[in-house]
């Protein structure tokens, strides 16, 4: 092929351009209308009155504690090293020396709403990649549930375990689940943050996505304490677009 394209270098640029026009083609998913699918199939499956108070007031709660999560767009990101679904460190320095990275932290592969979040970012890929962009998935649960969580849904990107919750805490997103919310996902919802996050652990960040330029710093940013509300893939595509 090499010996075409340079004989008929037309021709070779012609065998180059499906690749890019699949990206440019391929549809960005609609993250909120993908979640409120979900929801209506859910109508009528909610908690009980009394699990959704304990629920709302928890809610109300952190939002209060919390009023504006997650760091500044102009301010920069801190770095860190966290490892990966198998175990091999990763660096936020040696990803920004290729190009801009999306970073962003899920609940846990326990969490409906982060799966439909990831799996739309999974979708988006194409196009992230066409700005030389990485993408960053960061959770509190261990490598070895990350691992089970890649190789079930086919996540290409790096998946990584913040095991001492420093890197939620210095993104301005960690938060601590309270007692009575723990009780009630273990014994309404058979649901064990321990399980996940291991032994002790009980902190979670409020979903947030950042997108860094190359010199780390935030570009565009959405925290929401309101777990059921993301960063739309085409907002983070936007970002991008904004700093060529």
């Amino acid at each position: 092929m090499n010996g075409i394209c340079l004989k008929y270098p037309i021709l070779g640029l012609l065998l180059l351009l499906p690749l890019a026009a699949h990206a440019a083609e391929a549809p960005v998913p609609n993250l909120e209308a993908r979640i409120a699918a979900f929801e209506a199939q859910r109508q009528g499956a909610g908690p009980d009155a009394r699990s959704r108070a304990i629920m709302e007031k928890a809610a109300r709660d952190l939002a209060a504690a919390l009023p504006d999560p997650g760091l500044a767009v102009g301010s920069r990101a801190p770095g860190f090293t966290l490892p990966d679904a198998h175990g091999q460190p990763i660096r936020l320095a040696d990803l920004l020396e290729q190009g801009p990275v999306i970073v962003t932290f899920y609940r846990g592969a326990w969490c409906p709403y982060c799966n439909l979040q990831l799996k739309s970012l999974r979708e988006s890929l194409p196009h992230l990649e066409a700005y030389g962009a990485h993408l960053v998935a960061i959770s509190p649960q261990t490598p070895d549930r990350s691992r089970a969580q890649v190789e079930k849904d086919d996540y290409p990107f790096h998946v990584l375990s913040d095991l001492d919750d420093s890197v939620m805490k210095a993104y301005k997103l960690y938060f601590e689940l309270p007692v009575e919310v723990r009780d009630l996902y273990k014994g309404n919802f058979d649901l064990d943050i321990e399980a996940y996050n291991g032994a002790g652990r009980h902190g979670l960040p409020v979903p947030g996505t950042f997108v860094l330029d190359r010199q780390g710093i935030v570009r565009a940013a959405f925290a929401d304490t309101d777990y059921r509300k993301r960063m739309e893939p085409q907002a983070i595509l936007d970002a991008l677009d904004a700093m060529q």
